[in-house]
């Protein structure tokens, strides 16, 4: 089992900048569907995952939930630490699948840091159930 049979590369990924405003955050989120979105910064480094939960949590304690009040406020300023870490591409198939028990996709990163896509809990399970109820 190589942890490249799962990934979704970066070209295939919907992710936002870490300097990308929350309205822009938003609209990423609303117009592929997902509740979650990995964050890079300019170099490609992988800074953390915002969820919808963090923009709403943000909307109330700043007591604005108007989307042009979210123009002012950059991604980067409501990540939360260590919350979805990524894993390495050289990871053992028991890290991948003790993180994909708990995570939806998993932010894969090179040696550098440098985000290289991500593993979803979907891919791998598919891979499980085309290997094992075949045989």
């Amino acid at each position: 089992m190589n942890l490249f049979q799962f990934l979704t590369p970066k070209s295939g990924v919907a992710f936002v900048e870490d300097v990308s405003t929350l309205r822009q955050g938003l609209e990423k989120m609303r117009f592929h569907g997902y509740t979650a979105l990995p964050v890079i910064d300019h170099d490609g480094r992988y800074r953390g995952t915002v969820t919808e939960g963090d923009f709403l949590w943000d909307m109330i304690r700043r007591g604005e939930p108007d989307m042009k009040s979210q123009e002012k406020v950059l991604v980067r300023d409501i990540l939360r630490d260590g919350w979805n870490p990524p894993i390495g591409i050289g990871a053992t198939p028991e890290e991948l699948l003790m993180k994909v028990r708990d995570q939806n996709f998993l932010p894969v990163i090179d040696d550098r840091g440098m985000f290289v896509g991500i593993v979803t809990r979907k891919n791998v399970i598919g891979f499980f159930a085309d290997t094992y109820l075949k045989s």
